[in-house]
């Protein structure tokens, strides 16, 4: 398996981690990326804010492929085909009901299984992990569910929650503490600039890291 999370910000403060995603995951000359933004409004903005973001690392092919706005068979085959697909952030609830209805989800999960790199930043990266339940954290600051989606299961393809734009505040801590009773696995929060790296079985930390486990915070790094 080969991801990254990223938990948001801008091209500087995401340098080190994309360096580290050429280092360790992108080994192929003139790779093929693929971005698929959590809603077609304004993702042409984006798209290119994320070639600026990747063409100083030499990618110079790239493809664009909104789920709420579904690409032709031909095309998609295309960009499951790419060396990395990167998910946008967005609003989680809108992301997740549309990756489900274009039946893209189980599609980005099997590309992943079959050594694909794939990433996501904020909404993106919460995409991966097996429920989209910190969406919904904390109350006051949240996504909304528009969408009104009660099923909130995701991709699954690691063993931990992920919370994005961290802040280290007590308000955030009091609700992450509590939710993170509910879970058998970690939860991990990061401020923007962070990210998490897996590459098969290791997983490394990238910026500072907190781990919520049974209502205990400890920093990771």
């Amino acid at each position: 398996m080969k991801l990254v999370l990223y938990s948001g910000g801008d091209q500087q403060e995401n340098y080190l981690l994309d360096l580290a995603l050429f280092v360790q995951l992108i080994k192929k000359k003139n790779p093929l990326f693929t971005y698929i933004p959590a809603s077609s409004h304004e993702s042409e903005i984006y798209f290119h804010h994320f070639i600026d973001q990747y063409r100083p690392f030499g990618v110079n092919r790239f493809l664009s492929c909104p789920v709420d706005n579904p690409c032709d068979d031909v095309f998609l085959k295309e960009a499951l085909k790419s060396d990395l697909i990167h998910l946008s952030g967005g609003n989680t609830f809108y992301f997740l009901k549309h990756l489900k209805k274009s039946k893209m989800l189980g599609r980005l999960k099997k590309y992943a299984n079959e050594g694909g790199v794939l990433t996501g930043l904020s909404a993106g990266a919460i995409m991966l992990t097996p429920s989209i339940n910190t969406a919904g954290l904390p109350h006051f600051d949240r996504d909304d569910n528009d969408e009104n989606i009660r099923n909130l299961t995701s991709m699954g393809l690691v063993d931990f929650e992920f919370f994005p734009h961290y802040k280290n505040s007590i308000r955030y801590d009091v609700e992450l503490r509590q939710y993170s009773r509910k879970l058998t696995y970690p939860l991990y929060a990061l401020p923007d600039g962070s990210g998490i790296i897996i590459n098969g079985e290791s997983i490394q930390f990238v910026g500072k890291s907190f781990a919520f486990v049974h209502g205990k915070k400890t920093l990771i790094f």
